[in-house]
Parts: C-alpha cells; sequence; structure tokens
C-alpha cells in the first residue's frame, strides 16, 4: 500500500495518526475493508494506494475484476456538502453524464455517515486527466460543462441545497471589494484599466443555479478525445454560468501542484466547445473578458512566479483594454 499527499509537504503516516486516528497503514486497510463489507455488502482487499488531502483520503481498492474508490472526510462540517455532492452527482450519471457516480449502499443510500466519518463508494473511472495541448479534448470539456450546467440547472431543488448552498454576493459587489482590498499583486494601472474594463460591463446576468465548483483538468479524465469522467463535485456551488466558464477556463491546465496559466487559444477552444451546445446571452459574453481577466490576476502569486501567471495575466488584460478601445 502506497500513502501519498495530494498537494500537502507533511509526511503521510503522520498525517494517518493524528488526522485520521490509524495507528499504521493495517489498521487503516482493516477499516477500509471493513467499511466496504458493512455498508455496500462488497468483499475488498486492503487498499492498493491512498493519496490524502487535509481531512479527506481516497482509498483505491479492488473487487474481484473491478477496482473501485472509497472516498471519505473527518471534516464534520463538510458532511452535508457531501451528501449533497453524492445526491447530485448520483442523478447526473443517472442522465447518462460522464460522472463518477456513487455506489448504492445496501440501506440505499449513496453517501454514508459513521462512527464520525463521512464516505462514499465509486468505481474507478480509467482514463488520463485532459491535456490542454489536444484542441478536440479542450472542445469536449467546453461541451461537457455546458451539459452539466444544462443538468444541474433542471435538477430538482431540494432543502439540503438550500442549507448548504448560500447564494453568491452580486458579481460586480465581489469583484469591486477584491479591488478595494487593493491586493499586491495589481499594479495600480492595471487596477485603473480593470475598473475601466468593469464599469462597462452588462448590468444584468442569467440567474445563478448549481455549478460543479472545480472543473479543471485535475477533474476531468478522457479517452482519446472523449471525456469519460468528471470528478469530485465537493466544490459545488450556487454561481452564474459564465463566471464558472470563465474560472474553469483560466485554471484548465491545473493539476495537483505547479499550476500554471493556459494559453488564449485553449480558452478560446473552451469557450467554443462550450457554445457549440449552449448558447451564451449578450450579457454573458459582455462579461467574459473581465472575468478572465479578473481570475487571471487573482491568480498571481505575491512572491515567486515561476509558472508565470503575472505575464499571462498582464496579456489578458491588455487584450481586453485593446477591445475596449477598439
Amino acid at each position: 500500500m502506497t500513502i501519498e499527499m495530494l498537494w500537502e509537504q507533511d509526511d503521510p503516516d503522520e498525517v494517518l495518526r493524528n488526522r485520521f486516528g490509524f495507528a499504521d497503514t493495517t489498521a487503516l486497510g482493516d477499516w477500509v475493508t471493513a467499511a466496504v463489507e458493512r455498508h455496500w455488502g462488497v468483499r475488498v482487499g486492503p487498499p492498493e494506494r491512498v493519496v490524502i488531502s487535509d481531512g479527506n483520503a481516497l482509498a483505491w481498492i479492488r473487487s474481484a475484476d473491478q477496482r473501485l474508490l472509497l472516498k471519505w472526510s473527518v471534516v464534520p462540517d463538510r458532511f452535508p456538502r457531501l451528501a449533497l455532492a453524492a445526491e447530485l452527482t448520483a442523478r447526473l450519471g443517472a442522465q447518462g453524464l460522464p460522472v463518477s457516480a456513487p455506489v448504492t449502499t445496501l440501506a440505499g443510500g449513496v453517501q454514508v455517515a459513521d462512527a464520525g466519518v463521512s464516505m462514499g463508494l465509486q468505481r474507478v473511472i480509467e482514463g488520463a486527466h485532459l491535456d490542454v495541448e489536444d484542441a478536440d479534448q479542450v472542445r469536449a470539456a467546453g461541451a461537457t460543462l455546458a451539459r452539466l450546467h444544462d443538468a444541474l440547472r433542471s435538477s430538482p431543488v431540494s432543502d439540503l441545497q438550500h442549507e448548504v448552498l448560500s447564494p453568491p454576493a452580486p458579481l460586480t459587489a465581489q469583484i469591486s471589494g477584491w479591488l478595494t482590498a487593493e491586493p499586491s499583486t495589481l499594479s495600480p494601472q492595471a487596477r485603473d484599466v480593470f475598473r475601466q474594463l468593469l464599469d462597462r460591463v452588462p448590468p444584468d446576468l442569467p440567474p445563478v443555479q448549481i455549478v460543479h465548483g472545480d472543473y479543471r483538468a485535475a477533474n476531468i479524465l478522457c479517452a482519446g478525445t472523449a471525456i469519460v469522467g468528471v470528478l469530485d463535485f465537493e466544490e459545488l456551488r450556487r454561481d452564474h454560468r459564465i463566471v464558472e466558464l470563465a474560472r474553469s477556463a483560466v485554471m484548465l491546465g491545473t493539476l495537483f501542484r505547479d499550476w500554471g496559466p493556459v494559453d488564449v487559444s485553449v480558452r478560446e477552444q473552451f469557450l467554443d466547445g462550450y457554445r457549440a451546445v449552449h448558447a451564451l446571452t449578450n450579457e454573458e459574453l459582455g462579461w467574459w473578458p473581465v472575468l478572465v481577466c479578473w481570475f487571471s490576476l487573482a491568480l498571481v502569486p505575491p512572491g515567486d512566479d515561476h509558472n508565470g501567471w503575472g505575464p499571462a495575466a498582464t496579456e489578458q488584460l491588455e487584450h481586453a483594454a485593446a477591445q475596449l478601445r477598439g
């Protein structure tokens, strides 16, 4: 069994003991096999691999000829969101969308809360993470996001959704607040140009809806040019579709470490794929360059910028300013 951290630099064996309460890998393996058999009636071997991220963990396990993935959390504040994510993912899977749908428990549920742990079981989807150098994959990713948005918009609203997903502040207020905070990475000249862009955006947008919340290469699996898996709905939220589209376009190439920006052509391919499935309103298109600028500027790190977020943000801001003048 291999144990690794998804992005943190901590020692995984210490994290296993201190955050999750397992004395060693043997204790972890015994707990995983017992939990899967008790709640899903499936006999599995010890985990082949375990990945830890904050208070969450994933274990790859095998039952006969199928590979499964047990995901669990020990952060109680996240349990309602995890239950909602499992509910919505199951609904999307039933509609034929390429998601990692949860396996139903013996009790007929899709997420289990037991002894301070919230857990769900999925089947492993075979595929490779989205390659932003592959234009066909990028367009397919845009088209898939549009289909997910359509399905999530028409999804019945439950009391749990109202409890977990509060509506966001008005978009203009969000961006104005960010500008007022005077981020150290934003020059006075760039701030002035960005304020001019913000003054030109349309006043209205289509209503907010549920969106994925973390749609990027780390959570998109491909086989050839097809999208075969959209993962990790745990960051779902209410937002405008165009906001998620722009955020995803900027962050599309990010995996787990050493995140870097994508070329402007990749963002356009992603947008084209989305619009091939779902048309955007004139108001949404008016917001697109402003949102792309905002997310680009917000991702510039205050210190070492070896991945080039700063130059990419400057290029995007200059491009948007030229459009404004033209």
